[in-house]
C-alpha cells in the first residue's frame, strides 16, 4: 500500500504543468456593429459579449456609452469646433460620434488591447471610402488614470488643454475611482483660467460606487452636478449624465 502511494506522487509530480499564454484569455472576435444616435449612424468593430479579462472592459460597447451618446447627439452645439478628450474610451462609439462635431478628439485607454481595437475604429472612419469619414482630428492615446507623466505626454501634444473631457461608464473598481478623479482634475487646470467640464456618463451599479464618486470630487474640490433630464433606466440600470467642474 506504501509503495503504491508512493508511486502516486512520483507521477503526480511528473505530471507536466501546462503554462497558458496570455492571449487565451483575450476575445478578439470583434463583430462590425451599427448604433444609431438620432440622426447619426456609427459603425464599428466590437464585441457583443465580454471578454474572460476583467481589464479588457473596453471592448464593448456599454450601457453607460449609450446614455451619454443620446446626450450628446441631442446637444450637438455644445460640441461644435470644440477639443475633446474621452477618458477610458473603449471601442471609440463615444469618441467617433464627437469627431462629426469638434475641432479634435483625443480617445486614450490604458489597456494595450483595447488601444489596438481603438485605432482599428479611427482606421475605419478616417477611410475615404467611409461615407461618414471624418474631417477633423481624432487620435487614440495611452492613458493610465493617476499617471502624471502620460497626462504631460499628451499635453505637450495637444497644448493648451481641452474644452470638454468625457467619460462614459467608467466607474466599475472603487479602487480606481481616486485616480480618475486625479486625472480629471490635472485636466481641467490644464485649460489654465478658460472654461472646462467633466461630462460623465454614470451606470449605477452599486450604492457604495454612487457615493464614493461624489465623496472624491468634493475631496478635491470639484463640484458635480446632475444633468436636469438625463435620469433614465438604459439596459435595465439607472443612468445619469454629471457635469463636474472645478469649484
Amino acid at each position: 500500500m506504501e509503495e503504491r502511494g508512493n508511486q502516486r506522487k512520483h507521477e503526480e509530480e511528473e505530471e507536466e504543468i501546462v503554462c497558458l499564454d496570455a492571449s487565451f484569455f483575450v476575445d478578439d472576435n470583434y463583430k462590425l456593429t451599427n448604433f444609431t444616435f438620432g440622426s447619426q449612424d456609427i459603425e464599428l468593430f466590437c464585441l457583443h459579449s465580454a471578454s474572460t479579462d476583467f481589464d479588457l472592459t473596453g471592448q464593448l460597447v456599454w450601457p453607460g456609452a449609450m446614455l451619454l451618446n443620446d446626450y450628446l447627439s441631442k446637444n450637438v452645439k455644445m460640441l461644435q469646433d470644440c477639443t475633446v478628450i474621452e477618458l477610458g474610451s473603449g471601442v471609440g462609439i463615444t469618441g467617433i460620434l464627437c469627431s462629426r462635431f469638434c475641432h479634435k478628439v483625443v480617445m486614450t485607454d490604458h489597456n494595450e488591447e483595447v488601444l489596438k481595437i481603438l485605432k482599428k475604429n479611427i482606421e475605419l472612419h478616417s477611410c475615404p471610402e467611409n461615407i461618414s469619414s471624418i474631417s477633423h482630428e481624432l487620435v487614440a492615446e495611452k492613458l493610465e488614470w493617476g499617471n502624471t507623466g502620460h497626462i504631460n505626454e499628451i499635453l505637450q501634444k495637444h497644448p493648451g488643454g481641452f474644452d470638454l473631457i468625457l467619460g462614459a461608464d467608467i466607474c466599475f473598481q472603487q479602487s480606481s475611482i481616486p485616480k480618475l478623479f486625479d486625472s480629471v482634475k490635472q485636466l481641467l487646470q490644464a485649460r489654465e483660467g478658460r472654461k472646462c467640464k467633466f461630462i460623465l456618463g454614470y451606470v449605477s451599479r452599486a450604492k457604495t460606487m454612487d457615493s464614493l464618486i461624489i465623496i472624491e470630487a468634493s475631496k478635491l474640490r470639484m463640484k458635480m452636478k446632475e444633468v436636469t433630464g438625463t435620469r433614465c433606466i438604459v439596459g435595465n440600470l439607472e443612468g445619469v449624465v454629471f457635469e463636474v467642474t472645478l469649484e
